[in-house]
């Protein structure tokens, strides 16, 4: 009897202890499902520099650091513009931060800045 309930203690010490740690490692993680992120962080902007500009097309191509948000690393592409007036803010050879985003399948460039 005695073991049997040594095994009962220890079996229940060792599942209080497992969900003691699952809660502590969890503390930190963001749960709300909202994706936003806390005042002052990084908004995920990548690096690149302007390669060309198409203006009738409505179009840049940019030689650009890693995607983060879709996944991709470092090459040169070309980007559609989410606004036409994106395309008078840059020239070949400027170094911008972006942000750029799948719209309707194409890969666009939703925010820019020049450095």
């Amino acid at each position: 009897m005695k073991s049997v309930f040594a095994s009962i203690v220890v079996s229940c010490a060792l599942a209080m202890s497992g969900a003691a740690f699952a809660a502590g490692e969890m503390g930190n993680m963001d749960m709300s499902g909202n994706g936003a992120k806390p005042a002052g962080e990084e908004t995920g902007m990548s690096h690149g520099e302007i390669r060309k500009v198409d203006d009738a097309a409505g179009k840049l191509t940019i030689k650009h650091g890693p995607l983060e948000n879709l996944g991709m690393g470092a090459m040169t592409m070309v980007f559609k513009v989410k606004d036409p007036a994106m395309i008078s803010q840059v020239k070949v050879g400027d170094n911008i931060d972006f942000v750029a985003e799948e719209v309707d399948g194409a890969l666009t460039v939703t925010q820019l800045q020049k450095k």
